[in-house]
This record gives C-alpha cells, sequence and structure tokens, in this order.
C-alpha cells in the first residue's frame, strides 16, 4: 500500500494493499466463504474501478480470504430479496454490481490476476474466468452454480467460459453444475497453473512482480486486440491491431526496449 493511501478496516468486506506496482484485492468474508452480499459487491465494484484507472497500478491480483476464493451471490440475502425484505433485488444487482466490476476486471488496460485460493462458484467463478491468469491451489476448484439454483448464467460466464474451454464444453458445465477439482481445471482451460495451496502467494507474486515490471501498455493492448478479436473479421482484428501498434510504437517503453536491445542490455519498462 503506498503511502498516501488510507489502511483499510481489517473488518471491511474487501480489502485492497497496493505496492510495486501490484494492487492486491482480497474479498474478506471468511465467516461465508466471501459470499456476494449488497456491500460486499459495492465495494468490490469501486475497488476494481479505482485500480483499473490508476496509472501507478501495472498488475491486478484477485483472491479471496480463509478457505474459499467466491461463492458468488450471498443466497441469504439473496432470499430475503425474493421475499420483498432486500434493498437490491435480482434483476437489478447484475446491472449495478456484478456487470460494472467484471467489465472492468475483463477490460482494464492491465494484467488481472486471479489468486483461486479456494471453491470459485457462481459469480466468483466468473470473476476469476475473466482474469488472464488463474493461479489455482491444488486444494481449490469452480463451480458454474447458477443452473442449481435455477438461474441463468451471469458476470460474463457466457463471454469468458466458451472462450476458455469451447462451448460444447460451457455448455456442459453450465446445465450440469458441478465442481470441478483443480486438476480437471488444469485440463480443461480453466487454470492456468495449479500448485500446492501453501505455494499459492509465493507462485501469484512471482507472476504479479513479472507483469508489473513488464511493458504495461504492450499488455494493455494484447489484451484487447485479443478481446476484440473474438468477435470480428479480421480486418478489423488488423485495423485495431495497427492502432494498437502505432500506440504502444510511440510509448516509452518501447523507445527504451529497442535502445536496451541495440545496447545489449536488459530493458527496464516504466509503464509509459
Amino acid at each position: 500500500m503506498t503511502s498516501s493511501e488510507t489502511a483499510p478496516s481489517q473488518s471491511d468486506p474487501v480489502l485492497l494493499d497496493t505496492a510495486d506496482g501490484i494492487a492486491t484485492i482480497t474479498l474478506n468474508r471468511p465467516e461465508a466463504m466471501n459470499g456476494l452480499d449488497t456491500a460486499t459487491k459495492e465495494m468490490l465494484r469501486d475497488t476494481v474501478v479505482q485500480v483499473a484507472e490508476d496509472p501507478d497500478v501495472r498488475c491486478v491480483v484477485l483472491t479471496g480470504s480463509g478457505r474459499a476464493f467466491c461463492v458468488g451471490q450471498d443466497l441469504k440475502e439473496h432470499l430475503a430479496g425474493l421475499e420483498g425484505d432486500a434493498d437490491v433485488p435480482l434483476s437489478e444487482t447484475v446491472a449495478l454490481h456484478y456487470n460494472p466490476t467484471v467489465h472492468a476486471l475483463a477490460t482494464m488496460p492491465k494484467p488481472v490476476i486471479a489468486a483461486v485460493n479456494g471453491i470459485a462458484a457462481g459469480a466468483g467463478a466468473s470473476y476469476a474466468f475473466a482474469a488472464d491468469f488463474r493461479i489455482v491451489a491444488d486444494t481449490a476448484g469452480f463451480n458454474c452454480a447458477f443452473a442449481g439454483v435455477g438461474l441463468s448464467c451471469d458476470t460474463g460466464a457466457s463471454w469468458t467460459l466458451p472462450r476458455l474451454v469451447g462451448r460444447a464444453r460451457a455448455l456442459d458445465l453450465l446445465y450440469f453444475p458441478r465442481t470441478v477439482s483443480a486438476a480437471e481445471a488444469l485440463e480443461l482451460g480453466l487454470a492456468t497453473q495449479v500448485v500446492a495451496a501453501d505455494e499459492l502467494d509465493s507462485a501469484v507474486r512471482e507472476l504479479a512482480m513479472r507483469l508489473a515490471s513488464g511493458p504495461t501498455l504492450a499488455y494493455g493492448s494484447i489484451r484487447q486486440a485479443v478481446a476484440h478479436s473474438a468477435g470480428t473479421t479480421l480486418d478489423e482484428a488488423l485495423d485495431l491491431e495497427a492502432t494498437k501498434m502505432a500506440f504502444t510504437g510511440a510509448s516509452q517503453d518501447h523507445h527504451e526496449a529497442v535502445r536496451a536491445f541495440v545496447g545489449k542490455q536488459a530493458p527496464v519498462f516504466n509503464g509509459r
């Protein structure tokens, strides 16, 4: 955390720590397996948007506290909503909370890592799917739980999941919810890397440091170009590639990297 930031209360449902260009967002309701009640959804949305817009943040890590990554919507609060006793009904919370959060996770111009420390279910799994990298503890797993409670999928799962595992496998996982182990997640492409639970923090830190010290503008441009290409023609993809090449070609990082290469030195990237 930078010295200019106000230290969060450890009782807050979402914690933010920023250091060395890495913003770590931690869902902090371990007693509820990081279930998403309204206060958590609002704070998570605002925190994700904040780090997305912060030029000093060059890599974002999303993780959970306790034994779960995130089990999705807090169903106790949701039941109250169904019975008319909650402030934000399901019909509004998707637009108010889930959509802006996952949109910021998926589109911010910097790398995002999901450090999956435990079960990721429902919207929790969808948040992880929106990251560039999913480093998964060997004791963790994923569950696309929506249909199990009679709901359609949300939080971007209809877009991210087929791109990770293909349409047929995505429909199977969404129609028939089950917990996918870390090992199977690696085989399917849901996990980027599986590590022992006690090695998760160090593995995530190593990757985050590598990304935060890299060419941030290039990473962000690559991220956006790959996402854009999924729904466009070749010509449209080529047009965006040209735009992004011009953008990154004018960056300090590119100029310094070329000078370093010619001088047979290691480049130092500043994300500018």
